[in-house]
């Protein structure tokens, strides 16, 4: 087993309960060492994952951090995929869109390439991906968070201000009823509120991970947006405009 498949089993388990021990890990890995298994669980912990406690034991990582984008893409990669398939769904030819940094965001790209639409991103992931298909792409430039391959900053927000979306497709850190929308940078906020301004429709793409998670900067309010997700929560149901993503 390759260490990326070990480490997404580690994640998939943390994501079960709020603590697991070493030797929960062990079981869930079957045949792996627990000298292996630590060393991931090092790994995970230097990316800002997870939290070692004593014993071997680890918990997820809470607070006002965005997630690595080359370990990001080890949560809930059959949920995000649904959730790219039914937001591409909603995308006709002819329409100028926005694509927002992030990896449930990047998934969209195969579901649109036989459409006739042009694509406005702050997503530096998105060229390799693109480059086959028939998309008109237009990257926006600015200062580039390398933890999330996101495109921040002035020149971004200037360039945005005079642009306009029939859609927008956005990534979040979290969302609750207080902080709304949010992410911990102040850059990636502002860039999100520009881009929630200036378009027609605006969906977040976020798992169910993300759930009444708060970190430090609101981008928009729940009420200013319609969330894309795999599964319904109760702040959903209560408080939010939402479309459920099927496989």
């Amino acid at each position: 087993m390759i260490p990326y498949e070990r480490r997404q089993i580690l994640l998939t388990e943390l994501e079960k309960q709020d603590m697991v021990t070493l030797g929960d890990f062990a079981k869930a890995l079957n045949g792996v060492s627990e000298s292996t298994i630590r060393r991931d669980l090092k790994i995970l912990e230097g990316e800002g994952q997870i939290v070692l406690l004593r014993g071997g034991a680890a918990k997820i990582k809470t607070g006002s951090y965005d997630t690595p984008i080359n370990s990001r893409g080890l949560y809930k990669i059959k949920e995000k995929e649904a959730i790219a398939k039914t937001a591409a769904q909603l995308v006709g030819d002819g329409e100028v869109i926005y694509i927002d940094a992030g990896t449930t965001c990047l998934k969209m790209i195969p579901y649109l390439k036989n459409k006739k639409i042009t694509v406005v991103t702050t997503n530096a992931m998105v060229v390799p991906s693109i480059l086959e298909t028939e998309i008109n792409v237009i990257m926006i430039g600015g200062d580039v968070l390398k933890s999330t391959a996101s495109i921040v900053g002035s020149m971004a927000d200037n360039s945005l201000k005079n642009m306009f979306f029939d859609k927008a497709f956005i990534g979040a850190t979290g969302y609750d009823l207080q902080s709304g929308v949010n992410t911990p940078d102040s850059r990636e906020a502002n860039k999100k509120r520009i881009v929630k301004e200036n378009s027609a429709q605006i969906y977040v793409l976020a798992d169910s991970s993300k759930s009444g998670k708060r970190t430090m900067c609101k981008a928009m309010e729940l009420s200013e947006c319609t969330i894309i997700t795999e599964k319904e929560t109760p702040l959903l149901k209560e408080y939010a405009n939402y479309i459920l993503a099927r496989d």
